[in-house]
């Protein structure tokens, strides 16, 4: 069976709702405060983890409190988390949260997720993975070895996926590398030019990514996502549910995708399947917490849907 190894951030989310955003130099009174385990990496780890996948994580985290709890939570999830290393001379990642008006603001300190080196990650990859297995991976680890770490697992026969957030622009070069680009409309819009929010622009947007020489999957918002994976433009619909938080809604797609590409199950079903999975995310707060499993998800949608 195939795996998924991802190569990403473990945070420890701060999180807390206010009525409205604060301006500078303005203090004012939240609620809600919560404090759970993300980070990108972590959170689309769980996903594909929660769903029945087998999960192998490649990260860093610092020898404190945090470290800790961040490795027991993906320990509790079903995540391998085998290949972790573990910092002494830097501390965990941390995301500060700000929820308000169903969004979220969030500002980021890397800790040890910028320490993770690329000879680390080599040593790993070539410990776990095998051809066919799927590499994801993100932008919250150092640039550079994020890059590197693309470029060696396609060498070992990986199927390559990037969802390239926080957004920066990547070079030509790296795409040849790289199978599938999940992107949001801003993402879109650095590594393209084009923001995509009509029928226009999205094929305008997804033909760029053709050009680069790779598969693409732009998600909407409440509008969906649409993709050209199939080689022709497919659009597919979100779920209307009402919104408590949406933490790890991005997150919990992209691992919900995973889950059918590991079991070679039909691409366009996956792409529904993901859109409901980050639909019942976003019904409760939270970011690791809040992903669904696989029967939670068959349950909820069972008079519409026949996941298997």
């Amino acid at each position: 069976m195939k795996k998924l190894i991802v190569l990403g951030s473990l945070n420890m989310d701060l999180s807390i709702q206010s009525d409205y955003m604060p301006r500078s130099g303005e203090t004012i009174n939240g609620y809600g405060f919560l404090m759970n385990s993300g980070g990108k990496g972590g959170n689309q780890a769980v996903s594909a983890a929660k769903l029945g996948v087998d999960v192998k994580m490649i990260a860093n985290v610092g020898n404190d409190i945090f470290g800790k709890q961040l490795l027991d939570d993906l320990n509790s999830y079903g995540v391998d988390v085998s290949s972790v290393e573990v910092s002494n001379n830097v501390s965990s990642g941390v995301a500060m949260i700000t929820r308000c008006n169903n969004d979220n603001r969030i500002i980021l300190s890397n800790g040890a997720n910028h320490t993770l080196d690329f000879e680390t990650v080599k040593e790993k990859l070539i410990k776990i993975a095998n051809p066919g297995d799927i590499f994801l991976t993100q932008l919250e680890n150092d640039f550079e070895v994020v890059k590197k770490s693309i470029k060696f697992a396609k060498e070992l026969g990986l199927y390559t996926i990037l969802n390239p957030a926080p957004a920066k622009v990547i070079e030509d070069d790296l795409y040849k590398h790289l199978d599938l680009v999940i992107v949001n409309q801003s993402e879109c819009e650095l590594l393209t030019g084009i923001y995509p929010e009509d029928e226009k622009s999205y094929h305008i947007a997804l033909e760029v990514f053709r050009d680069k020489g790779v598969n693409a999957i732009i998600t909407l918002g409440t509008d969906g996502s649409i993709t050209n994976y199939t080689g022709d433009y497919e659009y597919i619909a979100s779920r209307k549910v009402k919104t408590v938080d949406t933490t790890a809604a991005g997150d919990s797609y992209i691992g919900a995708l995973c889950r059918f590409l590991i079991f070679e199950k039909d691409f366009i079903e996956g792409l529904t399947f993901a859109s409901d999975v980050a639909a019942l995310t976003v019904t409760k707060k939270g970011a690791q917490i809040s992903i669904p499993n696989f029967n939670e998800v068959k349950e909820y949608f069972k008079e519409d849907r026949n996941y298997e």
